[in-house]
């Protein structure tokens, strides 16, 4: 019989039943039955004690995790069986514990008990968060800068630091007339988005720091450091003057040369020789040279007759050529010029695409006055009249059946340049005439734009869909984004 209430029961080292036994002995003493959580609203995370704030989903593991160890003090007198959720309404501000206790009482009795701890979840903003709001929220700045008219090779930036996932530390981003500015909470971020601009672009870089405040008693200082990153001043498709020096370092190249690529080094192409030459960073910032043209400098030529050119001797010490181009003689005509009969000689690396009565972009350099100091000591002879770039196509009818997009980064602009569009289109159609570039820049799919046959096609290059990924969309619940389908 049991001691207290004469119950017959079976036989315990306690001599009680399980009612008794819980009246007289309550193993959940000391442990609290109401704790509090303290989360941050902008940024979504719960304050870890003492400092770490962590993102954690509803009803996850990391949440449970830090919950238990709220009350992990008081839980080691008991020994826990079972922890879980109790399912609240996400907007209440409170969690619900369902615990599982078992602990050894009177003679060696072991006795299980359940009961519920609930967590108040209070608001306090996170210290990252209070800097962004006290404005004085940045601890350095990645200053990217490039002294040119055309903002290709930014375009190609941003679709890499997109892909890589590298603008999600950012605080924030701002676009400025010749390069962007990217703010970061530590140095140890924006060093490391200096690592990545010197391994993806031609840059240089150099770094200084501004004391702002300094406790003499710890001996902390708290510095705000700038790194400036200078991009290599040269785009896609300019035409360049190489010093003597550095063209015949590169196989005896010919001095003016086309840049045909830039990724992390500048892709050089010589449009009389096919030869091709790489320049990284370092090598241009000991041999500088600058683009003989700006982009709209470029004329409308229109090909009266092209013969293509099956092999060429080679140079002494001359280097590797191109696979990809064909050489090529071709008299050419200015479509501005139709009425006369003034026509232009040229060699050229696009026989592969040119036909007679093709329309090209090019400069003319017999009728300009060129400012560099490596043209203007040339032999006026060995200076060609006629550079030829790309092949011109109906830009209306491209931009029409393009269906694809890209993304862009969220930032902060100055002012919208007029010219910005037409530089983005430009890109947008390099990215269509160049596969190599194109392996490095994640393509979506536009849905809204209808898949055209190819009957009406005038040869323009396109995209095919194999190279194309399709855009995710995730609809996030209005009661707080992917947490908020919780368990029944």
């Amino acid at each position: 019989l049991c001691c207290q209430c004469g119950v017959a029961i079976p036989p315990n080292p306690a001599n009680m039943c399980v009612g008794c036994l819980r009246a007289q002995v309550d193993i959940t003493e000391g442990i609290p039955k109401q704790s509090t959580l303290h989360f941050c609203k902008q940024c979504q995370r719960y304050l870890q004690p003492p400092g770490t704030w962590i993102q954690c989903n509803l009803e996850s593991r990391e949440l449970l995790a830090l919950c238990l160890k709220k009350i992990k003090a008081s839980l080691s007198k008991v020994r826990l069986i079972d922890a879980g959720f109790i399912w609240t309404e996400p907007h209440s501000k409170r969690l619900k514990l369902k615990l599982t206790v078992q602990k050894e009482v009177i003679n060696g009795a072991v006795l299980q008990q359940v009961f519920v701890v609930e967590y108040m979840v209070q608001s306090q903003m996170c210290e990252d968060c209070h800097r962004i709001e006290a404005k004085d929220f940045w601890k350095a700045v990645v200053q990217v800068r490039q002294k040119t008219l055309h903002k290709k090779t930014f375009y190609y930036l941003e679709q890499l630091i997109l892909k890589h996932r590298l603008h999600q530390n950012t605080l924030r981003i701002k676009e400025i007339h010749d390069g962007l500015d990217f703010y970061y909470s530590s140095k140890q971020q924006a060093q490391k988005m200096v690592d990545f601009l010197q391994c993806t672009v031609p840059s240089r870089s150099k770094s200084s720091q501004r004391l702002i405040s300094h406790d003499i008693h710890s001996n902390v200082y708290n510095y705000k450091s700038t790194f400036s990153v200078e991009i290599v001043p040269i785009c896609k498709d300019n035409v360049v003057c190489l010093s003597p020096k550095l063209a015949q370092s590169l196989g005896n190249m010919n001095q003016i040369c086309v840049c045909i690529r830039v990724t992390s080094t500048v892709h050089l192409i010589d449009p009389s020789t096919l030869q091709i030459a790489e320049i990284d960073g370092n090598t241009y910032w000991r041999h500088p040279f600058n683009s003989l043209f700006h982009p709209k400098q470029l004329e409308e030529f229109i090909i009266m007759d092209i013969n293509r050119v099956q092999e060429k001797k080679k140079v002494a010490g001359a280097g590797a050529r191109s696979n990809k181009h064909t050489l090529a003689e071709a008299w050419v005509r200015k479509t501005s010029e139709l009425d006369t009969d003034h026509q232009y000689f040229c060699c050229t690396h696009l026989g592969h695409i040119l036909n007679p009565g093709d329309l090209v972009l090019g400069f003319d350099l017999a009728n300009c006055n060129l400012n560099d100091e490596f043209a203007n000591k040339m032999n006026p002879h060995e200076i060609p009249d006629v550079v030829l770039i790309k092949k011109s196509y109906d830009r209306t009818k491209r931009q029409r059946r393009r269906n694809w997009k890209l993304r862009e980064l969220e930032r902060d602009r100055e002012g919208a340049d007029t010219d910005d569009e037409r530089q983005y289109q430009d890109f947008l159609e390099d990215l269509e005439e160049d596969e190599a570039i194109r392996k490095n820049v994640n393509i979506y799919r536009n849905a809204d734009i209808p898949v055209e046959s190819d009957t009406d096609d005038d040869g323009a290059p396109r995209i095919s869909l194999a190279e194309m990924l399709e855009d995710l969309h995730i609809s996030e619940d209005a009661t707080g984004g992917e947490g908020a389908n919780m368990m029944t």
